[in-house]
């Protein structure tokens, strides 16, 4: 139920009709995300694909969809969705995947950086899944042919097209070279 200033929470996000367009809910503010451009997709999927091939062949644990929201805090409540995340089998069982939003932090988080996307913003996010508990937060971005690893805010890595994505601890044995995933 929403309270005296308005502010949305994580159930009541899921009962708003989205009109085919993505919601976040950040500290009870609900934002309608703008549809990604075909470049955003296609990099969301050429990242999704080999992650997802390597967790599965290694029995790692689930990773998931652009669609899939996280309940990062509570009171206010966010919920974001980021293109690309993973959680260890650790964490959560297959058994334990709700059709709901998704209340375990992901251990692994990718945001693809559109041109339209809003620094700031991207900022925002970043901090977002590191203080909720996200262990490694990947941007890539298409246009400059370049990432950014995040372990923590003072923990950044910048990669240039001919550097390697690592899983380090978090997914143990993933590499992918930034520029296979733009070509």
């Amino acid at each position: 139920m929403r309270t005296q200033k308005n502010l949305f929470t994580a159930e009541e996000l899921e009962r708003l009709p989205s009109n085919g367009k993505r919601l976040e809910l950040v500290k009870g503010k609900v934002y309608e995300m703008v549809a990604a451009g075909g470049r955003h997709g296609y990099v969301a999927v050429k990242i999704g694909m080999p992650l997802s091939a390597h967790v599965w062949q290694l029995g790692l644990g689930h990773v998931f969809a652009a669609e899939t929201g996280f309940l990062l805090r509570r009171d206010p409540d966010t919920v974001r969705a980021p293109d690309v995340a993973f959680i260890s089998s650790v964490r959560m069982r297959s058994d334990e995947i709700p059709d709901s939003f998704i209340e375990v932090v992901p251990d692994l988080v990718v945001e693809v950086v559109s041109p339209g996307d809003i620094r700031r913003e991207v900022e925002e996010k970043v901090k977002d899944w590191l203080t909720a508990g996200v262990r490694i937060v990947w941007l890539i971005y298409p246009i400059t042919r370049t990432a950014t690893a995040y372990r923590s805010l003072d923990d950044v890595i910048q990669l240039s097209e001919n550097d390697s994505l690592e899983g380090e601890d978090v997914v143990p044995g993933f590499s992918c070279r930034v520029g296979d995933l733009i070509d």
